[in-house]
Formats: C-alpha cells, structure tokens, sequence
C-alpha cells in the first residue's frame, strides 16, 4: 500500500488542498466564532431557529464531495466498515453516558454529552486521516455509512443513555435528521452526479463553505447560553477532552485489536473520535436546550485541534 491515497483526480485534488488548509484554519475560525457568540450574545438573540438549516448546508456539501467509489469501498470491505460502525456507535455513546456518570454532569450537560456520542462521524475525519498517513478509503466509507444510518442509530441511542436525564422524543429526533442530514447529503450526492463537471470546480470552495457554516453555527450556540457558559465551560471542556481522548485511543485500539493493520487503526481512531457535533448542537438546541449544546460546540473547537495533533503525530510514525 502506498503511503499516501491515490489522487482523484487534478478536481478533486484541488479540494483536497482546500480541505487541508480549511481543516487547518478551522480550530482557529470557531474559537473566534465562539468568542464573538460570548461577547456579543445580545446580537444573535432568535438566530438559533436558522441553526438546522445551515446544518443541511454542510451535509449538502458533504453529499457534493462523495462520488460513486465512495460506495463501492463499503462493498469491497464490509467487515472492516460494520467494524468501524459498530465501534463509533458504542464506544462514543458509552463514554458519553460514563463521563456524564463520573463528572456528575446536570442534567442538561450530561445530556449534550451523551448526544455528542450518539452523533455520527465528524465531516473532518477524512482529511485528518488523510494528514495522519491512515487509510483514507475506510475514513471515507465510515463516515459515509455513519451519517446513512444516523436517523435509525442516533435517535433511540439517546433515548436509552440521555432519557434518564431529560425526556427525549426519538420520534422527532427521527424527522429532524432526516431532514436535515440523510435528505441534503442525498440531495448533494444527485446535484454531483448530474452536473459533476461544474461541481468540480467548486470543490476547493466547498470545505471553506463548511467550516464557516460550523462557525456561524458555533457562535449562535454559544450567544444562547453565554450566561451558563462562564459557570460550567471548565467542567465541560474536561468532560470534552476526555470524550474525544479516550475515542480516539479506543478507536485507534479496536482496529488494532482486528488486525486490520496500522493505516486501517488510525482511520478508526479518527472514524470513533470524532464527531458531527454540528448535529450535535442542532439536536440539543432543537430538542433540549442551548446549554446542552455547550458540549457538542465545545467538542467542534476541540476535535479539529486534537484531530490535528494527532495526525501529525501520526504522520512521524513508520505504518
């Protein structure tokens, strides 16, 4: 296996460039955002109802990106795809419902942590598995098949670790991803299949429109719960920085375990630890509160910087 993925092509290599620098420039852009939200609450009173909408523009643009071998990478390789599945959907809600457990969360908290766990794959962890020399086949096929299932996998695995906490209707959460993940990753996969030649060049721009959508996002979560922030940041940020610490070792440990090999590990350990946690936010703004979803727009700022470091350790290892 070579050490780096085969090109797409000239296209699709361009925004592979552009998704790098984004990546990159991301952590950086949402810890802005964030501050802006903290400082200037008042200003983006009653935006968090536009929330779930600029959800479905970074879904959108992640169906832009996937093309037909993005598929047929789940049927050459079920067994280290269902593998990569089932971990992210236990590992990562099980250690939400732990840390909650052990750091004696409120209710409110202890629920967005749980749902940040419930969410599937992060729309980064292609990229950073990119950066980190892993296998960038099984990142894409993951994640893809992750954010398929989300409206039958997400829903009732809140319902069973956060329903304890506060009441949860599944139902709903159901539609709500529906709407706003499975049918504009759909609607982007049919605009890239019918006019994929113009779509081409728009894919450079396509990460950057992602992660100032995340960031526009970011800020309306923090501007909604500014007052709760000050109180509870620090205990949330641990709770964050365990979550994602131990998904990533976890991950990383489950493909090793499988004997997949060390490129197949890393791709896990970014596929488990990291998380969509712009579904996240829109979730528990939507469904509990915009103090539960502190933890998931925490999660945005701190993945991408741990995905980053991690990568780059990565990428200093022999595979």
């Amino acid at each position: 296996m070579s050490e780096r993925p085969e090109p797409r092509s000239t296209d699709d290599a361009g925004g592979d460039r552009s998704a790098r620098r984004a990546v990159t420039v991301f952590p950086v852009l949402v810890l802005l955002a964030g501050a802006l939200g903290l400082l200037l609450p008042d200003g983006f009173a009653g935006w968090g109802e536009a929330v779930p909408y600029l959800l479905g523009v970074v879904m959108f643009c992640m169906g832009v990106t996937m093309t037909p071998r993005d598929f047929r990478g789940v049927a050459q390789r079920p067994w280290a795809v269902a593998l990569g599945l089932v971990a992210h959907y236990v590992i990562m809600p099980g250690l939400g419902w732990a840390i909650a457990h052990l750091l004696s969360l409120p209710p409110q908290l202890a629920a967005g942590v749980i749902l940040v766990g419930c969410a599937p794959s992060g729309t980064a962890s292609n990229v950073v598995t990119y950066l980190a020399r892993g296998d960038v086949a099984l990142s894409v096929s993951v994640a893809t098949v992750s954010t398929l299932v989300a409206p039958l996998v997400t829903p009732p695995l809140t319902l069973l670790l956060a329903g304890a906490y506060l009441p949860v209707d599944a139902g709903s959460m159901v539609t709500d991803i529906l709407k706003t993940v499975l049918l504009p990753v759909l609607a982007g996969l049919v605009v890239r299949l019918a006019a994929g030649r113009y779509v081409a060049r728009a894919l450079p721009v396509l990460p950057w429109l992602s992660a100032l959508t995340v960031a526009v996002i970011v800020t309306m979560v923090v501007a909604g719960s500014a007052g709760a922030i000050k109180s509870a940041a620090g205990l949330v940020f641990v709770a964050v920085v365990l979550h994602n610490g131990l998904g990533l070792a976890l991950g990383y440990g489950a493909g090793r375990l499988a004997r997949l090999g060390e490129p197949a590990g890393r791709a896990m350990a970014f596929e488990v630890g990291m998380q969509n946690s712009g579904l996240a936010a829109s979730l528990a703004t939507a469904h509990f509160s915009p103090l539960a979803a502190l933890p998931a727009a925490i999660f945005s700022v701190w993945h991408n910087v741990s995905g980053a470091l991690t990568a780059a350790w990565f990428s200093r290892r022999p595979r």
